[in-house]
């Protein structure tokens, strides 16, 4: 059986306090959220719950604020701030709790909790909504995140030059 190579860092601890950029896809790039009409998102109800649970992330883990965020047609850019988490945020500690607050677990339960939920929607997908792994970019410097959040904003009316267009 072939194993599938990491898209992470390697040596790199994803439970460290720091500000992640991340793309999370759509399986087959399917543009499921919505449009992008005059340089501007139109979500559909599928793109209004990511978005719905993307802002919700923040407020049901005291160790990440949400920054930032685009959803766009097949896929979400969001910029996330982790901070290490103690006893006192009412979080248990040991090695389960570190697990679970890693970029990887909070990334996993955003797109379950999605998928759940896209369940019961009046048009719900067909198939499954994401690609299976995600994009995730360590903000080293507040030069580096002035750059993403200005790619960020402008994503929509770039729309037609960005990475994931397709008609």
């Amino acid at each position: 059986m072939k194993m599938r190579r990491s898209m992470r860092l390697g040596n790199y601890d994803y439970r460290r306090s720091g500000v992640y950029f991340v793309t999370l896809c759509t399986y087959r790039f399917a543009h499921v959220f919505g449009q992008i009409v005059d340089g501007n998102v139109e979500l559909n109800d599928l793109g209004r719950l990511v978005e719905e649970e993307w802002t919700r992330t923040a407020l049901i883990r005291p160790s990440v604020d949400t920054d930032l965020f685009v959803v766009m047609p097949n896929h979400l850019h969001g910029l996330l701030f982790l901070r290490e988490t103690t006893p006192s945020d009412g979080v248990s500690s040991g090695a389960a709790t570190l697990r679970a607050n890693s970029l990887g677990s909070i990334i996993g339960q955003f797109k379950s909790i999605v998928t759940k939920r896209s369940r019961s929607l009046a048009v719900p997908p067909g198939g499954p909504i994401w690609k299976r792994n995600y994009y995730d970019h360590i903000v080293r410097n507040q030069r580096s995140l002035d750059r993403i959040r200005r790619y960020i904003i402008a994503n929509p009316a770039r729309w037609q030059e960005d990475e994931y267009f397709s008609e």
